[in-house]
């Protein structure tokens, strides 16, 4: 007897070979006939489980999305307050921004060749950073922590604040960076406690 076809574990191989492929080399550099080959699988059979070479690399960027929040729901668990979630998150973006699909993804962003669609997919991916600051921020509202303030407003600054600083870990080694997020929390967490 023949060997039955694994749909889910061709999708899964191709996947990994794909991620491999544009975090080595980039969105641009890295062709699906480069995914064909690395993966043993035809470009057909590519193109049968993901459309085209775009659409996979922005599942691919959800997935990554999708761990660094799993990771986040983990390391939470150790946290008892609102104001210690707040230092654990910047800890947590610090160590987590630089993702292997971070460099590839802003290309694909930046390409003006790139579907409106997947720009407006990978740029929904903040969605998931900015609600866990948000839930952290309404925690410590909702428990006395901090002050009553606009929610949406502090969860925009919170984010814009990290991720501004976040630019730094492309110059800079994470650990030296450290003590500037612990810094830039103790000033937030400051201005908003009770």
């Amino acid at each position: 007897m023949g060997r039955r076809y694994d749909s889910e574990k061709s999708r899964k191989d191709i996947m990994e070979h794909a991620f491999s492929l544009f975090s080595q080399h980039g969105y641009a550099q890295t062709s699906v006939g480069d995914i064909s080959k690395a993966s043993g699988y035809s470009k057909g059979h590519i193109y049968y489980h993901f459309i085209n070479k775009e659409k996979l690399f922005v599942l691919l960027a959800q997935n990554t999305m999708k761990e660094w929040h799993e990771k986040w729901l983990q390391k939470e668990r150790n946290y008892r307050s609102a104001k210690e979630k707040l230092f654990g998150i910047a800890d947590h973006v610090l160590y987590n921004y630089q993702t292997p699909l971070l460099k590839a993804g802003q290309e694909l962003a930046s390409n003006p060749h790139s579907t409106p669609e997947s720009i407006k997919q990978l740029y929904e991916l903040a969605i998931v950073p900015m609600s866990v600051y948000k839930k952290i921020l309404q925690e410590g509202m909702d428990q006395g922590e901090f002050k009553k303030e606009d929610i949406e407003k502090l969860t925009t600054l919170l984010g814009a604040w990290l991720g501004g600083l976040c630019q730094l870990t492309n110059t800079q080694e994470l650990s030296t960076l450290e003590p500037l997020f612990k810094k830039a929390i103790t000033i937030f967490y400051e201005s908003m406690k009770k």
